[in-house]
């Protein structure tokens, strides 16, 4: 009995959701793999939040998002043994040298495996290699740890006898070390592909893709080192069996570096060469501190209000759920029941509180215990003001390119790619997935200078390309915003011929319309420069790329020198109909405000749609990150959309008999093109249509209900 009951203590194998389990400390291993974002190996996650990550082999001991990583090819859970055992392998040829974020992977192909055995109050890391590192690697490579800074600056740590403090800033001295890419592997001659002189920058100062040749010092290095020795919450020692730990601070080669924990994989070493005890604390009595979640905008009082308890999986307390009502004499409470159990959802339980009963407007927060959600309203006004308006008023104005952006004292950023673009070049694989293929599909040959693409567009996430999906999407969807509630809102000033903008300074013109126009200028404009589509414009250097400073800064704005953006075409039938679709709504919204752009945009809708080939047959040039779809459905479901939205817009018989003609397809499928299809229904006016769509809607209703 006591064996058994020791057995089933400390970290314990959780084969249902696949990592180990001590109470309110988790361990996983491989289990959140993500390529391209650099995630994936053993993680810790210790009272609710994650201290270390990304334990994994790698050829740098502080590595960035451009150095390669592994490719996973195997795990295995074994709940007796009580283990995770994940064969991995270098290169991933999938990602040397092409696709989306390529890297320079070193010509070392080997595989290893990496087993996690949870072993009583510890868990064991063993790394097993196929063979030996080759004398140009040792010491580079090595078996890391990732601690996040953030939640580390200030506190301390102990290697062996040594004490410190995570510092707030990066500081040196600094190690010079051999570069890996100076032993890159072969090129994949089969395929479109970057270059190892593009990324590594070598005619030049500095390349995030090859930042590996200057790493700080470590901080310490010995065998045994503990984190967060003064919180019992965040506390875990590291022990190495055979190889010294080293303690790095990745910031000093990556801006969004981590602190990093590393062991060298020894000289001449395979089995065990690399073997870590980790030692989380775990606090007996801890739970997850329940969190209430409500909408962040409030509820409207004739529409259903759901608030949600998100519970610890081991916590079978229950406490009532109380809705308060907040007034200028304090709280108020007005509804007190039971949460309704809604189950298990990855680490967590979650209860549901229904209080749609609830329609007086005012103030109101939802308490579970000691934790309650943030005050809210319920009003009819909810949607009237901070909700959307932020988009029209901030988000989108902030993200205009070709512009100044001003906001009274505050310059969001200065007049930006003026020198737009010069013509990407051909049978090449840029690093951030656009890939442009043997021909530019033009008449500008690669490197020169096409003129009409300095207007329009908006910044794309957190880099500053413009796709053509998200300039033709937005103004989509702000087309369908503009024409299903009637939008007229004015809080910018957008001079076009000026370049500037000012944020919460009326010009009398609406804001939804300016927004319209700009994102048109762009899409328009590329596709009468070009004689087609764009599919991307974006910087050509990854230092530019990785700057994500002032875009002013990006380009001197002069154009035909060597920091203009390039612009990348692609052949891709379902892309080109998709545009169409967003061009031909896009044209209605801007007719009465801007006739010329309006026309022009409906002139290349048309013209697109009638020269798109059908079949789905997407080129080379469009297999890259970003592409859409490689099949004829697509395809058919791009032309739809296309066809819906030209029919609305210009009433033409061909569009109507199109859609009429393929009733069987949309029937098929309802789930992806009903929305889309219902909205020709008055337009089309005929009832077997109607009649078609409504049925396939019923048959798909059910098909959910069941």
């Amino acid at each position: 009995m006591a064996n058994e009951m020791n057995k089933k203590s400390g970290f314990q194998l959780n084969t249902s959701t696949g990592y180990f389990q001590n109470k309110g400390v988790d361990v996983m291993a491989f289990d959140d793999i993500y390529p391209v974002g650099h995630q994936s190996g053993v993680s810790i996650l210790m009272h609710g939040h994650r201290v270390a990550t990304n334990g994994d082999i790698r050829f740098e001991q502080t590595p960035g998002q451009w150095q390669p990583v592994p490719k996973q090819k195997e795990r295995k859970m074994d709940e007796e043994k009580n283990t995770i055992e994940t064969i991995l392998g270098y290169p991933d040829y999938d990602a040397h040298l092409k696709g989306f974020n390529p890297m320079i992977y070193p010509d070392f192909e080997f595989d290893y495996k990496v087993t996690v055995k949870g072993d009583g109050p510890s868990v064991i890391v063993t790394v097993d290699l196929e063979k030996p590192v080759p004398e140009e690697f040792l010491g580079k490579l090595c078996f890391n740890m990732e601690l996040f800074p953030g939640t580390l600056f200030g506190k301390p740590w102990i290697m062996d006898k040594k004490q410190g403090i995570f510092p707030r800033q990066a500081n040196g001295p600094t190690l010079s070390l051999p570069g890996n890419h100076k032993h890159a592997l072969a090129d994949p001659e089969d395929s479109i592909k970057s270059s190892v002189a593009k990324l590594s920058r070598e005619d030049k100062e500095y390349s995030p893709a090859t930042a590996d040749m200057l790493i700080a010092e470590p901080y310490a290095v010995g065998r045994r080192f503990t984190v967060r020795p003064d919180d019992a919450y965040s506390r875990f020692t590291i022990e190495s069996k055979d190889a010294d730990l080293k303690l790095y601070d990745g910031r000093m080669n990556h801006n969004n570096g981590w602190f990093v924990v590393s062991s060298e994989v020894p000289a001449g070493k395979t089995e065990k060469a690399i073997e870590w005890v980790i030692t989380p604390n775990v606090v007996e009595e801890w739970l997850y501190t329940p969190v209430v979640q409500t909408s962040q905008v409030g509820y409207h009082p004739g529409a259903p209000k759901v608030a949600m308890v998100e519970l610890d999986n081991r916590d079978k307390n229950r406490e009532k759920v109380v809705l308060y009502q907040i007034t200028e004499n304090g709280e108020e409470e007005i509804l007190c029941k039971d949460g309704k159990e809604w189950g298990k959802f990855l680490r967590y339980h979650y209860l549901q509180f229904d209080f749609s009963e609830i329609k007086e407007e005012g103030l109101y927060k939802v308490c579970y215990g000691k934790s309650e959600s943030s005050v809210f309203r319920i009003a009819k006004d909810i949607y009237d003001r901070g909700v959307w308006q932020p988009v029209l008023e901030y988000f989108l104005p902030v993200q205009m390119c070709h512009m100044r952006v001003n906001e009274k004292y505050r310059v969001w950023h200065d007049l930006c790619h003026d020198d737009d673009a010069r013509m990407a070049p051909v049978n090449y694989n840029h690093f951030d997935g656009y890939v442009q293929g043997p021909s530019t599909l033009c008449k500008y040959q690669p490197g020169d200078h096409v003129p009409g693409l300095n207007a329009g567009g908006w910044h794309d996430a957190g880099d500053f390309d413009l796709r053509i999906e998200s300039q033709a999407g937005e103004c989509y969807n702000l087309t369908l915003a503009y024409e299903a509630f009637d939008v007229d809102y004015d809080a910018t000033s957008i001079d076009q011929k000026a370049k500037v903008t000012e944020i919460h300074q009326p010009d009398g013109k609406n804001d939804i319309l300016q927004q319209i126009e700009h994102g048109m200028l762009s899409v328009v404009g590329g596709y009468k420069a070009l004689g087609r589509l764009y599919r991307g414009i974006i910087c050509n250097d990854l230092r530019q790329y990785v700057l994500m400073g002032d875009s002013s800064a990006m380009t001197k704005n002069i154009p035909g020198d060597e920091d203009d953006r390039w612009v990348f075409t692609e052949d891709n039938p379902p892309r080109q109909l998709m545009t169409v679709a967003q061009l031909a709504a896009s044209s209605r919204a801007l007719k009465g405000f801007n006739d010329s752009l309006s026309e022009d945009a409906l002139k290349a809708a048309v013209e697109i749609y009638e020269s798109t080939v059908g079949g789905g047959q997407v080129s080379d040039n469009s297999s890259s990150f970003f592409t859409v779809t490689d099949g004829s459905d697509k395809t058919d479901h791009a032309r739809i959309h296309a066809a819906v939205e030209l029919y609305i817009t210009t009433r033409e018989q061909k569009y109507k008999d199109f859609l009429l003609s393929k009733l069987d397809f949309i029937k098929e499928n309802i789930e992806t093109l009903g929305w889309i299809c219902a909205r020709a229904k008055d337009a089309m006016n005929e009832e077997v249509y109607t009649n078609a769509l409504r049925e396939a809607l019923s048959e798909y209703k059910k098909r959910l209900m069941n």
